[in-house]
């Protein structure tokens, strides 16, 4: 017998074509009884969906959009390959967009994909991000969206973020348990959730040790190399104290490392260093990297599960949905280890 169509099914069931439709794709919108009653007599009459017709009839591209600050950071290309293993899995295709930290870019690449180019979108923010218009229209056109290490928390949508407060408070008790009492902190920007808790957790962890906040010891970076490495090696060369260097972001570990190299101070000897990375390459720096690393691979992996379960079932992503993954302090030389 040969296989009947969509409108034959619904004829047979006295159900409407988008109902039957619904059901079949698990909608949260169909009860579980009709649910399991098209199922049912669309197996017994052999019912096989012809997926290029309905990719027509809801329009749809079979692609996300992925938009990033950056790709040089470890973090980021990381979760990528956890989000694309998983759009791999469900027959979709990745496109790939980066803000290069700028929230200009970050608001053309929104409307641009909101005009229909993609069926869901992934998003860590950028570090000039502090509007949230932009993500509303989002919301608006029900286009599925999920944040992912650098949220909004303004939107209502998921997000899978890393521990950022307990990782920060570990890693600066770490560097307080190895003897350090003059800490710098280096950050991008502090008006983001991950900027804003890393900080509170190095400020509880002074608190907490009874050393004192010098305001004069926060430093945010910009957005090149040779700029950050400037303002460290000015700070260094202003206060000779400073014995701790706590850098919330990649880059800037690396700018803390450059700093050192160029004031002579020797790591870690007369200063320690530890930084939020994901560099496969922490252990064969001179002296290798204490880290906080993040599972990268995880929060994509993560991220995307949630935007392909609403794109699949056709139901809504909510906030409840949010993950907080964990991160893990790896001990190195730089602050004194054995690595």
């Amino acid at each position: 017998m040969s296989s009947v169509n969509l409108k034959q099914l619904a004829q047979a069931l006295d159900l409407s074509v988008s109902t039957v439709s619904r059901a079949l794709n698990d909608s949260y919108e169909i009860s579980a009884a009709t649910k399991e009653k098209v199922q049912l007599l669309a197996t017994q009459l052999g019912y096989q969906p012809n997926p290029y017709a309905s990719s027509l009839r809801r329009q749809q591209s079979k692609t996300v959009g992925v938009i990033i600050p950056e790709v040089a950071n470890n973090f980021f290309s990381l979760a990528i390959n956890g989000i694309e293993e998983v759009a791999r899995q469900n027959g979709y295709h990745v496109l790939i967009y980066l803000t290069h930290e700028n929230f200009a870019q970050e608001q053309t690449i929104v409307q641009h994909l909101a005009n229909g180019r993609v069926d869901g979108i992934l998003i860590s923010v950028s570090g000039e991000t502090q509007d949230a218009a932009h993500f509303a229209k989002l919301r608006e056109l029900n286009l599925p969206t999920v944040f992912f290490d650098r949220v909004c928390e303004q939107t209502d949508t998921a997000s899978i973020t890393t521990d950022d407060y307990d990782s920060g408070y570990r890693a600066t008790h770490h560097l307080l348990e190895r003897g350090c009492r003059r800490i710098m902190h280096l950050t991008l920007a502090q008006h983001l959730s991950i900027g804003q808790k890393r900080m509170q957790g190095y400020l509880d962890a002074l608190r907490d040790a009874d050393v004192a906040f010098d305001p004069a010891l926060l430093v945010r970076g910009g957005h090149g190399s040779d700029h950050n490495t400037a303002l460290v090696q000015q700070l260094l060369e202003q206060d000779p104290s400073i014995d701790g260097i706590f850098a919330a972001v990649e880059s800037l570990a690396i700018a803390g490392y450059r700093a050192c190299q160029a004031t002579g101070r020797r790591i870690p000897a007369d200063i320690k260093i530890i930084g939020f990375s994901n560099l496969e390459m922490a252990d064969l720096l001179n002296p290798s990297l204490t880290t906080i690393r993040q599972p990268a691979y995880a929060i994509g992996r993560e991220a995307a599960t949630i935007l392909f379960q609403g794109l699949m079932k056709n139901r809504p992503i909510l906030t409840s949905q949010s993950q907080e993954l964990k991160s893990e302090l790896v001990v190195r030389a730089s602050t004194g280890g054995l690595g």
